[in-house]
């Protein structure tokens, strides 16, 4: 029960790994609020987990949608102790001069804009308290990136720098601002990330991967309880790879 009495908001939370996340914050005893553009999914998910979990249905890339997802959390909660900025996109693989303008500002605004919208909504509930825990669930590409996924890449980097630099400037408040870096997994994403989803490409991902298997939800959900519960209290502003050796 490592994050009992807490409250926590996890955006993309209702599949593959804001799901993990979401399950093992609810195993350690926190409330939960599942944030996802799908609202049907998410209030399915929800209806299933007990009264502890609730289901907002958000666009992380729009002002007017964060601020009610923050108002409802708020109200429900009184007050949020960790934010999980989950929520995430990609292009499809394509060379990098190809990918559509439409196709770049979607990214950027569900992958990057998000950290910036949630963190205008509940930074400053969480100064006001003094306390809090921030986790950008950013990805390997960010570290070790694969061609063809340019603009997906240069997102997820910089949502670690923004980890740092938020880590940084928000640490005097009390609040801890850390990343983690997932591999490929078996996730809604692992088909755009591919392309096509064939044994021969599956090998070929895999090939990449050290420990010779894909990353899940349930992995997630460890690395983000632990980064998140007090035990990590004196951790700030890491970018931690969960990826199985991929970017050694």
């Amino acid at each position: 029960m490592r994050l009992e009495g807490k409250t926590a908001l996890v955006t993309g939370g209702a599949s593959g790994f804001g799901a993990g996340i979401v399950r093992k914050f609810l195993d350690e005893g926190a409330r939960v609020a599942i944030a996802d553009i799908k609202s049907e999914a998410a209030s399915e998910f929800a209806s299933g987990l007990g009264d502890r979990a609730i289901a907002i249905t958000v666009d992380v890339s729009r002002n007017d949608s964060v601020s009610a997802m923050a108002e409802a959390v708020l109200g429900r909660f009184g007050h949020l102790d960790i934010l999980v900025n989950n929520a995430g996109i990609t292009h499809l693989p394509t060379a990098l001069e190809d990918v559509s303008e439409e196709d770049f500002d979607r990214v950027l605004a569900v992958n990057a804009k998000s950290v910036f919208l949630t963190a205008r909504h509940f930074v400053p509930g969480m100064k006001q308290r003094g306390a809090g825990a921030i986790l950008n669930v950013a990805s390997t590409a960010g570290v070790s990136p694969r061609p063809r996924l340019s603009w997906y890449n240069c997102s997820k980097g910089w949502m670690i720098t923004a980890t740092r630099t938020m880590a940084v400037e928000l640490a005097p408040a009390g609040i801890r601002v850390n990343a983690i870096n997932p591999v490929a997994g078996e996730t809604p994403l692992l088909k755009s990330f591919m392309g096509e989803d064939t044994p021969e490409i599956r090998a070929k991902f895999l090939s990449t991967i050290p420990l010779g298997r894909f990353s899940t939800p349930q992995d997630m959900g460890n690395a983000a309880c632990f980064l998140c519960s007090d035990e990590a209290a004196m951790i700030t502003g890491v970018a931690m790879e969960v990826d199985g050796g991929r970017c050694i």
